[in-house]
């Protein structure tokens, strides 16, 4: 469940409202909502709520050199969705932004945005079954393997077209 510290204590405060006459406090009120958000309790919840600082997370840009290579790794192999496409016109260079799930990534064919050869980390709930899912693609230029030992967790590397890899790694926490 995606929702920010401010969210969570509004949910406590309607659920707290709602129920009038049942002694319920704020206090409850908050670890009922932490839990429903599967947090243990409220304290774990506010540690790693996301917060509102007038920014939401960071967007990696990748340095994309061949937009029918980006597509077929990208789309057809990891199966991210285009959220938007954008070239200031005709055959110019293309930006695009993709999503797959909460993993939001920008692609750019313009000379200065992203260097081919960088690394993205993403933690995963089940790198296991990313990696039966990624087979099952028949993707024929990759055929990743899990790295058990890994000081972040078990982790699974796949490299794009352009040499930029990206570490989908399965830490305790998921």
């Amino acid at each position: 469940m995606d929702m920010t510290i401010d969210e969570a204590k509004r949910a406590a405060r309607v659920l707290r409202d709602q129920l009038p006459g049942t002694g319920l406090t704020h206090s409850r009120a908050l670890e009922i909502v932490a839990q429903q958000a599967g947090y243990q309790d409220w304290n774990t919840a506010s540690a790693k709520l996301l917060t509102r600082a007038g920014m939401d997370a960071p967007i990696p840009v990748l340095r994309s050199l061949d937009e029918a290579r980006a597509r077929e790794f990208y789309i057809d192999y990891l199966h991210f969705s285009i959220e938007w496409e954008h070239r200031f016109k005709g055959e110019l260079p293309l930006y695009m932004r993709l999503r797959r799930g909460r993993f939001v990534l920008d692609l750019s064919e313009h000379h200065g945005d992203g260097t081919p050869g960088s690394m993205i980390w993403v933690p995963v709930d089940d790198v296991e079954a990313l990696q039966r899912e990624l087979v099952a693609t028949g993707y024929p230029r990759m055929s990743p393997g899990i790295e058990a030992d890994s000081p972040g967790g078990p982790t699974m590397e796949v490299i794009d077209p352009f040499s930029n890899t990206i570490r989908f790694c399965q830490t305790p926490a998921h």
